[in-house]
């Protein structure tokens, strides 16, 4: 996932976006785990995706804020 795809959701798909993150993130890491996990990069690449969708929810808090 991009930035620029992030960016043009609005409030309400970026939360439903986190909340999917982070459930795939527990998945990854329980298949982790458990030795089942195929592709031990995915869990980086799905912590960076959280990254990016919290900095741009605050990025438009911040914009909300200051006017």
């Amino acid at each position: 996932m991009k930035a620029s795809e992030v960016i043009k959701l609005n409030d309400d798909e970026l939360e439903e976006r986190l909340i999917g993150l982070k459930k795939d993130l527990f998945f990854l890491r329980m298949q982790h785990a458990t030795n089942q996990l195929d592709n031990p990069i995915r869990i980086a690449q799905v912590r960076k995706d959280i990254a990016r969708v919290k900095t741009v929810i605050r990025q438009k808090q911040l914009e909300q804020a200051g006017g």
